[in-house]
């Protein structure tokens, strides 16, 4: 047998280390979640930790501001935007003088550890600070503030970073803190704007933050359809101005009732000349005569609960952090811990910020192209994907492929699906093909209910919840030959099924049938979109995030009554079938205490140390209890049973309340994240699709059999890959129709460290100091 090579968090030990956390610069929701993350795994780990209040300032200052931090310091802050710890713009650090007084200050409470949470300035300055480390301790021994043994004991300076900024501005990292939220806020706006705007015919024009980095403008303009987009990275061309207006004239021609223009507040002309939202409202008024008007945002942006996505980001790292802090040695250069697809990666601090001020250079000398590759492959593709959805060509541009293509919703509806549809129907029209809506599943195809569909009918789908389509959970296997039939009176030469894991057993069933039904030999590929997540070859479903954002409002609510009335305890069922993704992750986002899921068996044994560790958190000041359970984790301990038996086993001590969130995890608008992921994995398949055609036409027909031209479309890790389904059925469970291999529960034991359970951590994941990779040439497998 091999040796295990795997490295596991029980062998890593804080003890006699200490930590200083900051949080430094512009807040950003979700920074509170890393702090929480940082104080609690380096307690777990037997560190102490600090907090270091008003960022560099109080580490100038010292005193009071530098405080050590308990387990219960950092209770109930996760849900909490902006910083608790304060942040402050340092002058004095930029000082030698205020490094000098920091270095002390740390040095007099054993610091030798620190995690700086901000932007790219407040990592420049931590780098700085660790180079001049030795020379400043020098200095403090030759004045005789500190001893050459202490001077000896506290060598090196280890520095970690989390970038901690709403901008999204800092390379090698596909999503900063506090990114998503500010889209939440955006997209919140721009949704009550519509209905006002479609009520009166009028445009509007949004500014957003982003005085360096059009990601904010950029995304929010993909996520709501947006007429026009006004951004730093990618000036307009000269002529502009007829050009947009001439849009916005067309769009209003075609139907709609409103336009949006979203600016961003560094938007500028070729010359470098700003372009403002008073001076885009001015010139549509000017040439179109259209009633316009200007919303600003500012600083909402910044504001409100942190979204689900940065409370697991931020946590993530901040575990991540305290990892790097513990297995740092003297030449270790500072790094940052970030996000690549979903994993977290540590890359060289002074890496990130020097591409970081390349992309600002490359802007200031003209060179657009080179700064849109330079921010990153996410945000070049948001970019292409823009591109491609907001150009309408006129009819003679069009490349005629005489391709119909026929698009579908299957199995429960789930937030985002729209947003692909639409997305799916406006690339497919632009490569030339005719598009064809099937509504309500596999059962509105053998009925016949396939219609053509134009640009014009898909628009304002984005911000739609649920499936407009309509969808149903039926199969096709039953009416494979009524299916085949449909296929040849309408002459549809592909199919794109955009839903959950009906939608995949309904493309394997499909690609068996084909034996029987030529017709059925076309290039097929699916989209996943499931609030469940339980989807083999995707890391991520369309709608999963939309509903994590339901549980964990839903959830904030429920602690806020449970904190009123004190020792109180409640069990909140979700949904997901037997796939435990939501309940896991759904309970790190919510800081619940446990999380019962059918992936990770647990025995009466379990419930009993769960009620136990309850009872010794009533001791302390967080009087309340959050339990989550998937809906099919057990058959026997059912929430009822697991309710009942914590009401028993707590009396005296705390009472209990359950809650069944049931289909509102279904509902609402989707999220920004699920509006951009559905939008572009979309594309990408309508892309697929056209290259396939083009690959399986021969003599005047589509003629597909083979096992890559009935793919499924995933995330896996870091990139967007097409897998043929036939090939997926060996990681697929179909009893409990789940993936056989799940990515998310390496994330339990991170729940369960935050929640104060002493667990196995396999760290091996982590860990390897990676390098940024600059720019290729095409790499469009990214998302």
């Amino acid at each position: 047998m091999m040796p295990d090579s795997r490295k596991f968090i029980e062998n890593l030990s804080g003890a006699g280390k200490s930590i200083g956390v900051l949080t430094s610069g512009g807040d950003a929701q979700g920074m509170n979640a890393a702090v929480r993350a940082v104080v609690r795994m380096g307690i777990y780990v037997g560190a102490k930790v600090y907090f270091v209040h008003e960022g560099y300032q109080g580490m100038v200052d010292g005193g009071d501001n530098i405080k050590e931090a308990s387990w219960e310091s950092v209770s109930s802050m996760l849900q909490v935007g902006g910083t608790v710890i304060g942040s402050a713009r340092c002058k004095d650090f930029r000082t030698h003088e205020g490094r000098l007084r920091a270095a002390l200050n740390l040095v007099q409470r054993g610091i030798t550890n620190l995690c700086v949470i901000g932007g790219d300035g407040s990592l420049t300055g931590a780098n700085l600070f660790r180079e001049e480390w030795s020379g400043l301790l020098d200095e403090l021994v030759q004045s005789g503030q500190i001893t050459e043994e202490a001077s000896q004991t506290h060598s090196t300076l280890h520095i970690v970073g989390m970038v901690g900024s709403i901008d999204n501005d800092f390379c090698g990292t596909d999503m900063t803190i506090g990114t998503d939220s500010a889209l939440h806020r955006i997209i919140e706006v721009v949704d009550a704007i519509m209905t006002t705007a479609q009520s009166h015919q009028r445009t509007f024009v949004l500014e957003v933050m982003g005085r360096h980095c059009g990601y904010l403008a950029l995304v929010s303009a993909l996520a709501c359809g947006a007429d026009w987009v006004l951004i730093p990275e990618m000036p307009p061309k000269d002529g502009w101005e007829e050009q947009m207006c001439h849009k916005l004239s067309e769009s209003r021609l075609r139907g709609s009732r409103l336009n949006i223009i979203i600016v961003a507040e560094g938007a500028t002309d070729r010359n470098g000349n700003p372009i403002s939202s008073n001076e885009v409202k001015d010139l549509v008024v000017r040439c179109l005569g259209f009633d316009t008007r200007v919303t600003i945002l500012g600083h909402v942006q910044r504001g409100g609960t942190p979204s689900a996505f940065d409370r697991i980001l931020a946590s993530r790292m901040g575990v991540e952090a305290v990892l790097a802090l513990l297995e740092a040695s003297p030449g270790t250069p500072a790094c940052v811990v970030s996000l690549c697809g979903n994993q977290a990666v540590r890359l060289p601090l002074m890496e990130c910020v020097q591409m970081t001020q390349e992309v600002q250079k490359a802007m200031d000398e003209k060179r657009f192209e080179e700064a849109v590759k330079l921010r990153g492959r996410s945000f070049e593709n948001n970019l292409n994907t823009y591109k491609l959805l907001s150009h309408r060509k006129i009819d003679t541009e069009l490349p005629n492929s005489s391709f119909n293509v026929a698009v579908l919703n299957v199995g429960a509806p789930a937030a985002g699906m729209n947003a692909a549809v639409r997305s799916a129907i406006r690339v497919g029209i632009t490569e030339g093909h005719t598009m064809f809506a099937v509504s309500d599943g596999f059962e509105g195809f053998y009925k016949g209910q396939i219609k053509e569909i134009k640009w014009g009918d898909v628009g304002g789908w984005t911000g739609q919840g649920g499936s407009l389509l309509g969808t149903k959970r039926t199969l096709p296997a039953k009416h494979i030959g009524k299916i085949a039939e449909q296929m040849s009176i309408h002459n549809i030469n592909a199919l794109l099924v955009i839903g959950g894991f009906e939608a995949y057993l309904g493309l394997m069933e499909l690609q068996a049938a084909r034996s029987k039904h030529t017709e059925l030999c076309v290039p097929m590929v699916m989209v996943p979109a499931t609030v469940s997540n339980n989807i083999p070859g995707s890391d991520l479903s369309i709608g999963a995030d939309t509903a994590l954002n339901a549980i964990t409002d839903t959830c904030d609510r429920i602690k806020q009554s449970a904190s009123g009335t004190k020792r109180r305890v409640f069990i909140i069922e979700t949904m997901g079938g037997y796939c435990g993704y939501l309940a896991t992750v759904g309970g790190l986002a919510a800081g619940a205490d446990a999380a019962y899921i059918y992936e990770e068996p647990f025995d009466i044994r379990d419930l009993q140390s769960n009620v136990e560790h309850l009872t010794e958190k009533m001791k302390t000041s967080i009087q309340r209890g959050l339990v989550l359970r998937n809906e099919n984790c057990s058959e026997n301990y059912t929430t009822d049973f697991i309710y009942q038996l914590y009401t028993e086993e707590g009396k005296g001590v705390f009472d209990c309340r359950k809650n069944v969130l049931g289909h509102m995890q279904q509902g609402g608008a989707p999220s920004p994240f699920d509006r951009n992921f559905g939008t572009k994995i979309a594309a990408k398949a309508m892309q697929w699709i056209s290259k396939k055609l083009k690959e399986f036409y021969r003599e005047g027909r589509v003629f597909a059999n083979t096992e890559d031209s009935a793919c499924l479309l995933g995330m896996r890790r870091r990139a967007l890959v097409f897998q043929p389904v036939v090939q997926l059925k060996d990681e697929t469970d179909f009893i409990h129709r789940i993936p056989k291999e799940q990515w998310w529960l390496r994330l339990r034991p991170l729940m369960k460290i935050l929640a104060k359970y002493k667990t196995s951590y396999d760290v091996s994941d982590a860990g390897q100091l990676e390098h940024i990779i600059r720019p290729r040439a095409k790499d469009s497998s990214a998302i």
